[in-house]
């Protein structure tokens, strides 16, 4: 009887701790695509644009393309791309979307290529989440969750995987 209800009680806990640690995963899934890490950073009161990095890897044979998205937090999604010329820092959009090559990875981050959230509805606080759909050119849509980091922050690894659902 006492190994009987030793089992009752485990199983229950083990299911728990399984459940807990694919909600907890950062990943999205769509097509050959895997999306790691949907982030972006908290933002001023009254910010015109914010930022929003992620790692998208190709496990498919055939190139896609990053198209851009939407989001109900902001007007216009957009992918925009920074370059340092003769010490000047400049940002500009990037018109017919970015390429993932089949095999490879592409990481959208700070100071590189990124997405651009314009004209956003709201600040961006530290700790919270929003939603914004990425459109693809072959894989098509999936709907992904940004985590909103402290200004000037980095993605850590602990930082990478916590408190973030999962979508396949």
């Amino acid at each position: 009887m006492a190994k009987f209800t030793s089992f009752r009680l485990v199983t229950p806990a083990v299911f728990l701790l399984t459940s807990a640690i694919s909600v907890s995963a950062h990943d999205f899934k769509v097509g050959d695509l895997k999306i790691d890490h949907p982030w972006s950073r908290a933002t001023p009161m009254v910010a015109p644009v914010a930022g929003g990095y992620v790692i998208v890897t190709n496990n498919g044979g055939e190139p896609d393309t990053l198209l851009g998205g939407t989001t109900p937090m902001a007007a216009k999604v957009e992918i925009h791309e920074s370059t340092m010329t003769d010490g000047v820092a400049r940002m500009r959009p990037l018109t017919g979307g970015l390429v993932i090559e089949p095999g490879k990875t592409v990481e959208l981050r700070p100071g590189g290529t990124h997405l651009m959230f314009v004209r956003p509805s709201r600040q961006l606080k530290e700790g919270e989440r929003f939603k914004v759909t990425l459109a693809f050119e072959k894989a098509g849509q999936v709907e992904v969750e940004f985590a909103v980091q402290g200004m000037g922050s980095q993605p850590t690894a602990k930082q990478e995987h916590e408190g973030h659902g999962k979508t396949e």
